[in-house]
């Protein structure tokens, strides 16, 4: 399986809308509500691809959007979906770093998300990339009638540092001075 995550486009609609009824069996989106997802110049969807899968029902991986207005301040991860086929080989974790990413380009300094109460491993994989709970919706997701947990990430920074340290050898930076030998870090 080749991985190749771009933009969603409106020509990958049929896939996603395959994709997110088989997802969100009682509560998926409309395929109008999505094209206007899609459309959307605050939104920043990604499709996650297998170009080199034959089969047309395969080669959507996953996709997630992100409604965040330029310099807004705020956003929000509208949705997230991985085919069951792929599910637990990190792709959802690589969706939510590009959505995070591309909430940082665009200013934002609060990102937000509902995630449904009985899906623990969302809630695990948000909760581990550094979203916290700050509330619950009560029966938000209908007709199963299940509570929302509401959740906010305060956005990091962007970390840049140089590859290697200037930072002299000694008791507070010991790999400097291998690496200043020529010997190789364990890395």
């Amino acid at each position: 399986m080749s991985v190749l995550m771009r933009r969603a486009k409106v020509h990958d609609l049929d896939a996603i809308m395959r994709l997110e009824r088989a997802t969100f069996v009682n509560d998926a989106w409309s395929e109008a509500a999505m094209r206007r997802e899609l459309e959307s110049p605050h939104g920043y969807y990604l499709v996650a691809v297998d170009d080199e899968e034959e089969d047309p029902e395969r080669r959507l991986l996953g996709y997630a959007g992100l409604l965040a207005p330029a310099d807004s301040g705020q956003g929000d991860i509208q949705t997230i979906a991985v085919a069951p086929f792929t599910r637990g080989i990190g792709l959802g974790r690589g969706l939510m770093h590009a959505l995070i990413t591309q909430a940082r380009r665009r200013h934002v300094a609060e990102l937000f998300l509902e995630v449904r109460a009985d899906n623990s491993i969302a809630r695990a994989l948000y909760a581990s990339l550094g979203f916290v709970e700050i509330g619950i919706r009560r029966g938000y997701y209908q007709p199963d009638d299940v509570d929302a947990i509401s959740m906010r990430l305060t956005v990091p920074a962007a970390v840049t540092r140089p590859a290697v340290p200037d930072v002299p050898p000694g008791r507070d930076n010991p790999a400097a001075g291998r690496r200043a030998a020529g010997e190789r870090g364990g890395v």
